[in-house]
């Protein structure tokens, strides 16, 4: 090990805070995941006992809340009926992960009732499942908490995957799910590439994978019926700009605003430039507080032609053009633009877009396709 980081002492003790805190942070995370297996086994022993217990029919009688009260006073505080309710949930959301759990034998055999010998004759059994378990879950119970409110189980696989890639915060994740960022993202594409965003979350291989439609800026504070200028939007988002390159997406580093070229002594200026690292491409992007015009969509191709004429290098992908505009027309956008181009225009709103009516369009669109073959 290189010991070379000690230099003076004040760095002796930023090693050990630095050190205390990854450790303690790793202890925490491992203390939470732990949390969710349990809560995954508790709610298996609910269904399990429901549909195979000697005395179901009894247990049937009684209520959720006898069994809340019961486990309170043996083990403590978590036992609410509503915790239970989502530990029976947990489980029968994720009750395919491991191998084994689609009958009782793995975990129950040789359990009968009226045993004294539970624990030890459990114990065994209990390691080699939870060693599995501990392969899968990545989150903790808070997060598997906000993501059971998804009925959905292609969406709730894509805002895990999601959540565990970009190590999004509970805030974070909620605010994802109520911006519809899966609905989003699924309009603009097939079939094929839906099923592929439940398995493995966003890949970002084509310029086409980083545009949403639309993009939601509910975080900048400004009011829909505001009047505010193309430079308030700008102002707002450069603010904002954490928040703006999580609503971007993936592998975004800023680089500039109004950044400025000349061209035959007229000074032209690209409103925000970003880079994209998982492209290796630059991304300029054009705020248009109205509706979308031709003459927008040809100045945006005269920026793109530029900075793939004098500022890439050879080793980087062609330049990616964004029209953020409040409003626009597809059959303008298909009309202006020639086929393959960088070229994108997506309209932008400043609340929360109504998630049925996302899921309308996602009907439609799908009904469409399926039409059109």
């Amino acid at each position: 090990m290189d010991f070379s980081v000690f230099q003076n002492f004040d760095q002796l003790i930023t090693l050990f805070q630095a050190t205390h805190t990854t450790i303690q942070n790793q202890a925490l995370r491992s203390v939470d995941i732990d949390l969710v297996i349990r809560n995954w086994l508790f709610g298996w022993y609910l269904i399990e006992f429901e549909q195979h217990g000697h005395d179901r029919a009894k247990y049937g009688k009684r209520t959720l809340q006898e069994l809340s009260d019961i486990l309170t006073g043996k083990i403590g505080r978590g036992f609410s009926v509503d915790n239970l309710e989502l530990m029976r949930r947990l489980f029968l959301g994720y009750q395919d992960i491991i191998q084994g759990t689609n009958n009782s034998e793995t975990l129950f055999r040789n359990l009968e009732e009226g045993t004294t010998e539970i624990s030890s004759k459990l114990s065994l059994n209990l390691q080699t499942v939870v060693l599995q378990l501990k392969g899968y879950f990545k989150l903790g119970w808070s997060h598997y908490v906000t993501l059971l409110s998804l009925k959905n189980n292609d969406e709730r696989n894509f805002y895990e995957i999601e959540t565990v890639a970009n190590s999004w915060s509970i805030r974070e994740l909620k605010r994802q799910m109520a911006s519809s960022l899966y609905e989003r993202l699924a309009l603009s594409r097939d079939k094929n590439q839906i099923l592929d965003l439940s398995k493995q979350g966003l890949a970002i291989t084509s310029p086409a994978d980083i545009i949403k439609n639309p993009y939601v800026l509910e975080f900048l504070g400004l009011p829909e019926h505001y009047t505010y200028s193309e430079h308030d939007l700008e102002t707002a988002i450069i603010d904002k700009l954490e928040h703006f390159l999580l609503e971007l997406g993936k592998g975004f580093l800023f680089e500039a605003r109004q950044k400025r070229f000349t061209f035959e002594d007229d000074h032209f200026y690209v409103d925000l430039v970003f880079y994209n690292r998982l492209l290796h491409c630059y991304v300029l992007i054009d705020l248009k507080r109205d509706k979308l015009t031709h003459q927008d969509l040809g100045q945006m191709q005269m920026y793109v032609n530029y900075f793939d004429r004098y500022i890439k290098t050879e080793t980087e992908s062609p330049t990616i053009g964004i029209v953020l505009c409040h409003q626009k027309h597809d059959a303008l956008v298909e009309l202006t633009l020639p086929k393959g181009s960088n070229i994108y225009a997506s309209e932008y709103q400043l609340y929360l877009p109504s998630k049925e009516e996302l899921r309308q369009r996602l009907l439609e669109w799908s009904a469409g396709e399926d039409n059109g073959k």
